[in-house]
């Protein structure tokens, strides 16, 4: 009985053991307990080191591992080694001198303990038939210290594994953290100086893109022939001579006047840049890529400046190929895109040359001709593919705001410097396909000082068409084609007083007046084929009249237009206009005739009609007015128009000779009271003020038009101005 119920005590004893044993094994175990061997000074240190990295969850996570790894390598020999090393202990703390405390630790015993104390407790407990874990019989048999000592040595040596790796594990963990706390920061510093920097910079690719570009821009030295050489160069013809040479588009276009003595031949050669075979192919990628790119550019062509935009677009292309550019290459490929997308291609020469009045391009494959004024009409080196002819032709009638096709191939329009261009286009009309002739006209319109210069008028003439046009005689210029009757009109109407009401009537543009209160008026084509929305010169004549002219310039009368315009003379309206006519007998034939049908009795209304010719004198092509002709009345007896020559020009002296008395300066003089004497002397100040203008060689038409109309306002202060009087 009394072995039962020792044997329920010492099993309750050990599972008592066994639960305290696995309570403090579920307990964390730090580096210090490993290192020292001792399971219980694990459990005190680990608890301290939880309670001050306890707030940290990586340490959390190793502790855990930690615990796995504990519990596997502990498992079911810690009671026993547990057990085994307190009764190693407590041997060996006999001997040494030390004892155990409360917790488990050794520490020294104190002098005046004796050592027989263990015993003696020893013989206490087994008094009480208890087996307590320091009782002699506790436990499992004694093993020889040796064994107990080699599995202590290879349980730490599996606690140290067991170690290194949490260390290594806690380690790699730390210095994680530690580089993504620095590398953290670090970033967030590096990302907020972006931020500043893009917020205080504000410049994105493209600007950045830009930038490069004008810092390239700036560093490409602009071209000059100077430094780099010409880069338009002429070799010669074969079996020509060069007889003139001047410039056009300095420094890139020249003109070279080159003649054949054998064939009594002259040739009018354009000199441009010349391209390599590289340039060609480089140019003609980009003509391509700046079609696409100015289809997408809004672009204001009222306001911008076109050279400017293409010079951009140029560079900005250019940059995208890896080429070396030099400022000839640049200089080259910027003239030839200007000269065919903003001026007039291949012909671009020939409407920069101010001593060129037509330009004829007869067809395809067929040199262009022009009328030079020295040379008079001459070839030129230009010549035009079919394919490409049709297409200058089309894009002129764009241009010109015209519509040209194959349905309506024939178009009368005017261009963009105001010159006249008539078109065909195809074969249908013109066998040799397309053709056009341009009038040119100059910016700068031609002035009476001008004419006096030239020759077409003299001095005295043109004083006398300036008294007669202030006090209100209507005018016609008859001539045949291109004897200057345009030219004349625009001029002698600077005569116009200067705040008078002017309408101009054109099909085509050609007047250019200097006064603010002038109303220019122009035809329009149908829109329809029924030929609804048309407005010809009648309706436009209809409608000024109606607007209270003082003069009424009409560009040409060829029409029932010119019925309304007498009928406007009949009325005391003043006005001005041209027809094709050589003389006035033929003038007056045509007036009376149809499509114009003016009767007998409304031409008398008309003042003075000047005869206009192109015509030779001393070897030279000129255009002279050949005669100014006063229309005096109807003959009551033949029914015929009289008529009275004033001036007439002397072919052989070129010489203008007055002939006769004027029946327009009488009228003027019995409406105005003046005596002969007056008329007399305005004649000769106007001549006098007209020929000091051409002595001193004042042919800005501004300044012109200024003289003239000071003239007319204060006479006698021009006058002294001049020192004429």
């Amino acid at each position: 009985m009394a072995d039962a119920q020792t044997g329920n005590m010492k099993n309750k004893e050990l599972e008592k053991a066994k639960s305290e044993d696995e309570a403090l094994s579920v307990l964390p175990i730090n580096k210090a307990s490993l290192d020292d061997g001792n399971l219980f000074d694990t459990v005190i240190d680990t608890d301290e080191e939880n309670q001050e990295d306890g707030e940290s969850e990586d340490i959390l996570e190793a502790s855990n591992l930690l615990d796995k790894l504990a519990q596997m390598k502990i498992s079911e020999q810690k009671l026993e080694e547990g057990f085994n090393s307190l009764i190693m202990k407590g041997s060996v703390a006999s001997e040494a001198g030390k004892t155990l405390d409360e917790a488990g630790i050794l520490v020294p015993r104190p002098e005046n303990t004796p050592i027989e104390e263990k015993a003696d407790i020893s013989s206490k407990d087994d008094d009480f038939n208890i087996l307590l874990p320091r009782s002699p019989g506790f436990g499992p048999a004694k093993r020889s210290f040796p064994d107990i000592k080699v599995k202590e040595e290879i349980a730490a040596e599996k606690d140290e594994e067991a170690k290194l790796k949490v260390r290594s594990i806690l380690e790699e963990k730390s210095r994680e953290e530690k580089i993504v706390t620095v590398e953290g920061n670090r970033a967030e510093i590096e990302i907020e100086a972006v931020e500043e920097t893009i917020k205080e910079e504000r410049v994105g690719f493209i600007d950045k893109v830009k930038s490069l570009f004008k810092k390239i821009e700036v560093e490409i030295e602009p071209y000059d022939p100077q430094l780099h050489g010409f880069i338009s160069e002429f070799r010669g013809v074969e079996g020509y001579e060069e007889i003139e040479r001047y410039w056009v588009n300095e420094p890139y276009t020249f003109i070279v006047i080159l003649y054949n003595e054998e064939t009594n031949h002259h040739l009018y050669y354009v000199v441009e840049p010349e391209l390599t075979d590289f340039e060609e192919v480089f140019l003609k990628e980009i003509r391509d890529r700046l079609r696409d790119v100015l289809l997408v550019e809004e672009i204001d062509e009222d306001t911008c400046d076109k050279e400017a935009v293409l010079d951009s677009k140029i560079w900005s292309i250019i940059q995208d190929y890896t080429l070396e550019i030099t400022s000839p290459m640049l200089a080259k490929i910027s003239y030839y895109i200007k000269r065919d997308f903003i001026r007039f291609g291949k012909i671009d020469a020939l409407m920069c040359d101010n001593s060129i009045e037509d330009v004829s391009g007869n067809g395809h494959d067929i040199p262009i001709f022009l009328y030079h004024r020295t040379y008079q009409n001459i070839p030129t080196n230009i010549v035009y593919p079919e394919d490409e002819l049709n297409s200058f032709i089309i894009q002129m009638a764009q241009r010109s705001g015209k519509h040209i096709s194959v349905a309506e191939p024939i178009v009368d329009a005017t261009m963009p410097d105001g010159s006249r261009i008539q078109m065909t286009l195809g074969t249908c009309v013109t066998a040799h396909g397309s053709t056009f002739t341009i009038r040119k006209f100059s910016e700068t319109p031609i002035t009476p000082v001008d004419l006096i210069k030239w020759g077409t008028f003299s001095a005295e003439a043109m004083a006398y068409l300036w008294l007669c046009i202030e006090n209100n005689k209507s005018l016609i210029y008859a001539g045949g084609t291109a004897s200057g009757k345009t030219s004349s009109l625009n001029a002698v109407s600077l005569f116009i007083p200067e705040k008078a009401k002017v309408i101009t009537l054109e099909d085509t543009r050609e007047l250019k007046l200097p006064h603010p209160n002038w109303i220019p008026s122009m035809t329009r084509d149908s829109f329809t084929a029924d030929e609804r929305g048309a407005v010809d010169m009648y309706d436009l004549l209809k409608a000024a009249l109606r607007q209270r002219p003082e003069y009424l310039l009409v560009g040409e009368v060829r029409g029932k237009e010119a019925l309304t315009l007498f009928q406007a003379m009949s009325t005391g309206h003043t006005t001005f206009s041209t027809m094709h006519a050589d003389s006035v007998a033929s003038a007056i034939h045509r007036l009376e005739n149809p499509p114009i049908s003016v009767p007998r009795s409304m031409i008398q209304a008309l003042d003075i009609m000047s005869i206009q010719s192109q015509t030779y004198t001393k070897g030279k092509r000129v255009r002279r007015n050949i005669k100014l002709v006063e229309i005096i009345d109807i003959d009551p007896n033949t029914r015929n128009i009289r008529t009275n020559d004033i001036f007439v020009w002397d072919s052989e002296t070129d010489v203008f000779v007055r002939t006769g008395e004027s029946k327009a300066l009488f009228d003027i003089k019995m409406r105005r009271g003046w005596g002969q004497g007056r008329i007399e002397e305005e004649l000769y100040y106007r001549q006098k003020v007209l020929e000091y203008m051409v002595n001193n060689t004042i042919t800005d038409f501004n300044e012109i038009s200024g003289i003239i109309n000071a003239y007319q306002s204060r006479p006698e202060r021009v006058l002294k101005k001049l020192q004429i009087v």
